[in-house]
C-alpha cells in the first residue's frame, strides 16, 4: 500500500496526491509500452570466450604477497590405511617356478594393527624402503597400539617403533659376507664347468706340446703316397 499521500497528522488520505500519483503511474506505463528508439546502428556482436590467446594484465594491491605452496602435498597420493595387508599372500617364484622362502624377521620387529601377520609387516617394510625416502623408524606414537586407525602414521610401516644396535651391525655384516663367499664360489664351479665342457667338445686351444708333433706326423704320411706313385711311373 502507497502510504505517500496519507497525512499522519489529520489520519486521512490526500486526494490531490493520490491523483498526481495515479497520473504518473499512467505516463509510465505509456512510456514503456512505445519503447526507447535504438540510435545504435553498429552490427550486433556476439560475446564469446575467444579461443585465441590474448594478452591479460594482472594488476595486485599487494604485490609483496607470494603464494606458498607445498610441492609434496601435489606430488604424493593419499592412501589407504593398512593398504599393506593387500600384499599379504602374494609370493615369489624364482626362474624354475619354485617358490622362494621368505626371509625371517628379527625379533625385535613386531606389527602393530589389526591382523598384522609376519607376512604383512615384511611386505610392508619391504615397500618402504623401495618407495620412501624418509628413514624407516616404526610408529613412534604409543597411541597407535590403542587406537591404530586414528594415530597411525601413514609414512611409516605397520611395526612397532624398534632400535638398531651395534650387534644387529655385526650380525647383518657377517650374513653378508657369508652370501658373498657363497656367490664366488657358485661363479668358480659355474666357470670351471664351463672350461670343462669346451674342453671336451674339442675347442679348447691347441697348446698342448704334443698337438704341434702329432700334425707333423699327419703331414709325413700324406707325402708317403705322393713318392710311391712317382717311383712307379719311372
Amino acid at each position: 500500500m502507497d502510504l505517500g499521500a496519507f497525512d499522519f497528522r489529520t489520519g486521512k488520505m490526500l486526494m490531490s496526491k493520490m491523483n498526481k500519483s495515479r497520473q504518473r503511474v499512467r505516463y509510465d506505463s505509456s512510456n514503456q509500452v512505445k519503447g526507447k528508439p535504438d540510435l545504435n546502428t553498429a552490427l550486433p556482436v556476439r560475446q564469446t570466450a575467444s579461443i585465441f590467446k590474448q594478452p591479460v594484465t594482472k594488476i595486485t594491491n599487494h604485490p609483496s604477497n607470494k603464494v606458498k605452496s607445498d610441492p609434496q602435498k601435489a606430488v604424493e597420493q593419499p592412501r589407504q590405511l593398512f593398504w599393506e595387508k593387500k600384499l599379504s599372500g602374494l609370493n615369489a617364484f624364482d626362474i624354475a617356478e619354485e617358490l622362494v622362502k621368505t626371509m625371517d624377521l628379527p625379533k625385535g620387529l613386531q606389527g602393530v594393527g589389526p591382523g598384522c601377520t609376519d607376512e604383512t609387516l615384511l611386505s610392508a617394510i619391504a615397500s618402504a624402503l623401495h618407495t620412501s625416502t624418509m628413514p624407516i623408524t616404526g610408529q613412534l606414537s604409543a597411541a597407535v597400539e590403542k587406537n591404530p586407525g586414528v594415530w597411525l602414521n601413514t609414512a611409516q610401516p605397520l611395526c612397532k617403533a624398534f632400535m638398531v644396535t651395534d650387534e644387529d651391525i655385526r650380525k647383518q655384516e657377517e650374513l653378508v659376507q657369508q652370501v658373498r663367499k657363497r656367490l664366488e664360489e657358485a661363479l668358480m664351479a659355474d666357470m670351471l664347468a664351463h672350461v670343462e665342457e669346451l674342453a671336451r667338445d674339442g675347442e679348447a686351444p691347441l697348446d698342448k706340446p704334443g698337438a704341434e708333433e702329432e700334425v707333423e706326423d699327419e703331414e709325413e704320411e700324406e707325402e708317403e703316397p705322393d713318392q710311391d706313385q712317382e717311383m712307379e711311373h719311372m
